[in-house]
């Protein structure tokens, strides 16, 4: 009985010592031999692995950047231009500079003008509930209220405010990972360019119907009359499908659009004094005034050069 167990013991080692060899050998064999240089970016990245630079995580990320080896098309949100500075020392290239963003709630349908016309009794998820029905107003294309984009975001920049119903995003903490925005099935978080000291404009809907229609389902909804359109001079704002949109790459944040919005639709942020319409309105009059009274002078003396060379 003794032997046997001897035996057994030796013969289970010897077989143990013969598999961690060829275990070994295989290992050797078939290794893949990476770049140090990924594990040098990766610990240069946050470390966020939040998914918003496109990748699964930082690791995937780094990977991605050494076989390129450039940054033309990789970069990180939440460690923005100075990590990717850093970056592009380790793999020995230049890296463009990326404008701050910031996520932007586009949906100004709080509980005020935009009464319930519905009651929703099942899962708090807004991606069930938008599968369900349009939602408990009379707009289809506005918040849910269920907060997926809160639980989506990993760096608490987002909560949901109980007066409004709606999402509010702290600037402070947001990185502009985008998960929010995927999160969200009706479309309405939308990154934006943080702007100068933080002033930015945006139209804050997204609402498609037709004008008396978006009215009706919220009180503050842009009905694409195209009065800001007309007003800006920096071709920054264009109406499709019904509803205006600012180009944040041209707009020279001078407010005349949000002055002129007859729905208080467009938003204007972190400007340090409020917005003055009446002064606004006089300065787009005159402006208008000055240019018929050019295209006047113009026409007059287009007339006098016909009379003369007539």
């Amino acid at each position: 009985m003794t032997n046997t167990i001897i035996w057994t013991v030796a013969i289970l080692t010897v077989l143990g010592l013969v598999l961690s060899l060829v275990l070994f050998w295989v290992a050797r064999k078939f290794r893949v031999e990476e770049d140090p240089r990924i594990d040098d970016i990766e610990k240069t990245l946050p470390g966020a692995n939040c998914g918003g630079c496109g990748f699964a995580g930082c690791r995937a990320f780094a990977d991605a950047a050494v076989k390129a080896g450039n940054l033309d098309a990789n970069y990180c949100p939440v460690g923005g231009n100075e990590v990717m500075k850093k970056v592009a020392d380790i793999l020995g290239c230049a890296v463009k500079e990326t404008a701050p963003m910031v996520a932007v709630v586009r949906c100004n349908g709080t509980c005020e003008a935009r009464p319930r016309v519905n009651v929703y009794e099942g899962a708090m998820s807004c991606k069930v509930k938008a599968s369900l029905y349009g939602g408990d107003t009379l707009c289809l294309f506005g918040c849910l209220g269920c907060g997926d984009c809160v639980s989506a975001c990993s760096f608490g920049a987002l909560s949901m405010d109980p007066a409004t119903g709606l999402p509010v995003v702290d600037e402070s903490k947001c990185t502009a990972c985008g998960k929010c925005a995927a999160a969200c099935p009706k479309h309405i978080i939308e990154l934006r360019a943080k702007g100068p000291r933080g002033m930015r404009e945006y139209v804050s809907c997204v609402n498609k119907d037709k004008g008396p229609a978006a009215r009706k389902a919220c009180a503050s909804a842009c009905i694409g009359c195209g009065l800001c359109e007309k007003t800006c001079t920096h071709g920054a704002i264009s109406v499709a499908d019904n509803v205006a949109y600012i180009d944040f790459n041209k707009c020279k944040l001078c407010r005349e659009c949000e002055a002129v919005c007859p729905t208080g639709a467009i938003h204007g942020v972190n400007f340090p004094k409020p917005l003055d319409k009446d002064a606004v309105k006089k300065r787009i009059a005159d402006r208008k005034a000055k240019a018929a009274e050019a295209a006047k002078a113009a026409a007059e003396q287009e007339a006098k050069k016909e009379v003369t060379n007539g």
